[in-house]
């Protein structure tokens, strides 16, 4: 089966029923680095300012309109119960928390057999996410969509945030960074998890997933020689899905806790916040 890019004038729109949001919270397993930086268990529960950062991520998801309810995926979901804050934070929206997977496309792959579609995704680790930048992902999503992605441009991103070090896609039209901010709209979109999973299995043996690409496609990705549309029309090949790409005017959008550098660049950031609305 093969697929185009959506390419839709149109643009999704979210069912009359509402949205199911799933934040991924669980753990890389015991010694996470960062975890252990911060002094908890899991990187979800170290506080920024005081506040758990799954109870940020939870007050963005809680801040749009036509998000429903909220799924957290963690391998212990006591944890959550734990967390007074998080039901405030949720503003009367039901939560729902489900057992993680071994990985974090198993617990895509798990939630979406659960919650069905659309289902939008974050992670727990997106500590300064906002509700706009959320409305504005949803908002420029091809109607014809079955699976969306979030991307920032590095331009963007040096721009907002000048003194953060980002892992970046380098394709030929420009240099980009993911959000963090997934959408599966449809039943195809399971095409795309099955893919991830594939991805993740392979990891430690590119050789594999470069042969699955094409050897035409790995140099031309390899040289910086290949777009972003043709790359996003291989993937759409191999899932079978209608993949789209949103790239986000957001540059701090990109900015996720992986490591300690990063919960320190997010603490910086925060307190320069601060200092700007107290002025």
């Amino acid at each position: 089966m093969t697929s185009q890019p959506a390419t839709s004038s149109a643009f999704w729109r979210a069912p009359a029923g509402g949205l199911t949001a799933l934040i991924l919270a669980g753990s890389r397993g015991a010694g996470d680095p960062l975890a252990v930086y911060a002094g908890v268990s899991h990187k979800a529960l170290i506080e920024i300012d005081g506040t758990p950062m799954i109870e940020r991520v939870v007050a963005a998801l809680a801040a749009v309109a036509g998000i429903a309810r909220i799924v957290i995926s963690i391998e212990l979901p006591e944890l959550i119960a734990g967390l007074s804050g998080v039901q405030a934070a949720a503003n009367g929206l039901p939560i729902e928390v489900l057992k993680s997977a071994a990985s974090p496309s198993r617990s895509v792959a798990a939630a979406l057999d659960h919650c069905g579609t659309p289902l939008l995704v974050t992670t727990a680790d997106h500590a300064l996410l906002q509700a706009e930048w959320i409305s504005y992902f949803l908002g420029h999503i091809p109607a014809d969509a079955d699976a969306a992605v979030a991307l920032a441009n590095k331009a963007a991103i040096l721009e907002a945030v000048p003194d953060t070090a980002r892992t970046y896609l380098r394709f030929a039209d420009d240099h980009y960074s993911g959000c963090n901010l997934f959408l599966f709209a449809t039943p195809a979109a399971a095409g795309a998890v099955h893919f991830w999973r594939e991805v993740e299995a392979e990891r430690k043996r590119p050789w594999r997933m470069l042969r699955r690409l094409g050897l035409g496609f790995a140099l031309r990705y390899a040289i910086g020689k290949l777009p972003l549309n043709s790359a996003i029309a291989r993937l759409g090949e191999l899932s079978g899905t209608r993949a789209a790409v949103v790239k986000m005017p957001f540059g701090r959008a990109a900015v996720d806790v992986d490591k300690p550098a990063d919960l320190d660049l997010v603490q910086r950031l925060l307190a320069q916040d601060r200092k700007k609305n107290q002025a």
